[in-house]
C-alpha cells in the first residue's frame, strides 16, 4: 500500500476541511486516522483501504462505530487515490455494494465455493444469486461478532442471527433455508464444519401473507351467482362456493366437513385443518348455514356417508379436493 502521496498532500486535505467549515470534531477525526495509517503501516499487511477499514472489524461489533469508520476512511481513500475532496454526497468506495466484499478469506471461500457447485448442476442464476447473498450476510453477521472462521462457530453465535433476546424472530424461514442451501452444497469438501454449521440453524416454518386475489367488484358479481336461483349451479356446488368465500376454509376443509362438523344448536362450524392439524372454530352465519341447510334437505343423496358433501352418483362417495375445482358429479 503506497501512501507517498497521503504522506506529502495530507495538509492540503486537512487545510480544505478547515476552510469549508467541517467542524472540528471531524477534521480531528480525519487527521487521527491519518496519522495512524502512516505510522501503522510498516507493521500491518495492508494492501489497499479496504484492509485499513477490516482491521476495525476486528475489534468492534458496533455497526454504528464501523460505519463511522467506513465515512472517515472512506474519506481519506477518495483523497488520496483519486484527489477528491468531500462534498456531502459522495459515498466512499472501500469496497463494492454487498456483504461478500467485506468477508474473510475462508468464509469467501465457501460462498465461491457454492457458485461454482452450483453453476454445474444448472441451477438458476436468480437462485444462486440469492442463496449466495443471503449466505455472506449470515457470515458477515457472525465475523462481526468476533467469528474468524467456520470451525468457530457455536449453536449460540447462530441463534442470535436469527432470534433476539427477548424471543423475536430476526430472520425468516427462507433466509434460513437459503443459508442451509449454500452449506449443503459444500459438505463434500468441508464434512465437518458444514455439517455442524447447518445442525445450528434453529427449526421455522414458511410464513405467508393472504392475498386478496379478488376485487370487490369480482366478489360482488359471485355474491350475485350464488343468490340467483335461475342459474345452473346445484344446491352442492353453491354450499361449497358459499363456504369458501364466506369463511375463507381451504378446499381440503370444505370437503372434509362431516355431520357432526355442525353444531347448528350454537351456529358453529368445528375442524381440524388437515394442512396444519391446527382445531378451528368459525361461525355458522346465516348465509353459509342457509346454503347448507338447502343442500342437505333438497339435493344429497340418502347416503350413510358421514361427509356432508358426496358425490350425486352412486355409491356417493365423499368428495375430494380436485372434484371442486373440475366440477365432480
Amino acid at each position: 500500500m503506497n501512501v507517498q502521496n497521503l504522506r506529502h498532500n495530507y495538509p492540503k486535505f486537512i487545510s480544505y476541511l478547515k476552510t469549508n467549515n467541517y467542524s472540528e470534531e471531524y477534521v480531528y477525526k480525519i487527521n487521527r486516522e491519518i496519522e495512524k495509517i502512516l505510522t501503522s503501516l510498516d507493521s500491518k499487511d495492508w494492501s489497499c483501504y479496504t484492509d485499513v477499514y477490516l482491521e476495525y472489524t476486528k475489534t468492534s461489533r458496533s455497526s454504528s462505530y464501523l460505519r463511522h469508520k467506513r465515512h472517515i476512511i472512506g474519506a481519506i481513500e477518495q483523497f488520496d487515490v483519486h484527489g477528491r475532496y468531500p462534498n456531502g454526497r459522495r459515498s466512499h468506495e472501500l469496497f463494492k455494494r454487498g456483504a461478500y466484499h467485506l468477508l474473510l478469506p475462508e468464509f469467501k471461500s465457501v460462498i465461491d465455493l457454492y457458485c461454482v457447485l452450483e453453476k454445474k448442476r444448472g441451477k438458476k442464476h436468480t437462485s444462486i444469486y440469492r442463496e449466495s447473498h443471503s449466505a455472506s450476510t449470515f457470515f458477515l453477521s457472525l465475523q462481526q461478532q468476533g467469528i474468524r472462521g467456520l470451525d468457530k462457530i457455536s449453536e449460540n453465535d447462530v441463534l442470535s442471527i436469527f432470534i433476539s433476546p427477548g424471543g423475536t424472530l430476526l430472520r425468516s424461514c427462507t433466509y434460513k433455508k437459503d443459508i442451509a442451501a449454500v452449506l449443503k452444497a459444500c459438505v463434500p469438501y468441508h464434512p465437518e464444519t458444514c455439517p455442524r454449521v447447518l445442525a445450528f440453524l434453529p427449526a421455522l416454518r414458511t410464513t405467508r401473507k393472504n392475498i386478496q386475489y379478488l376485487t370487490s367488484d369480482e366478489i360482488h358479481k359471485i355474491k350475485g351467482a350464488l343468490a340467483d336461483s335461475e342459474n345452473l349451479l346445484t344446491l352442492r356446488d353453491k354450499a361449497t362456493a358459499v363456504l369458501a368465500l364466506y369463511t375463507g376454509m381451504r378446499v381440503c376443509d370444505i370437503v372434509g366437513l362431516t355431520l357432526n362438523s355442525i353444531d347448528w344448536s350454537k351456529d358453529l362450524i368445528y375442524i381440524r385443518q388437515q394442512k396444519t392439524d391446527h382445531p378451528l372454530e368459525l361461525p355458522l352465519t346465516a348465509v353459509v348455514g342457509n346454503a347448507i341447510y338447502d343442500y342437505l334437505r333438497s339435493e344429497r343423496p340418502h347416503s350413510e356417508n358421514k361427509y356432508i358433501f358426496v358425490s350425486q352418483l352412486k355409491p356417493y362417495d365423499r368428495l375430494n379436493s380436485r372434484s371442486l375445482g373440475r366440477g365432480a358429479a
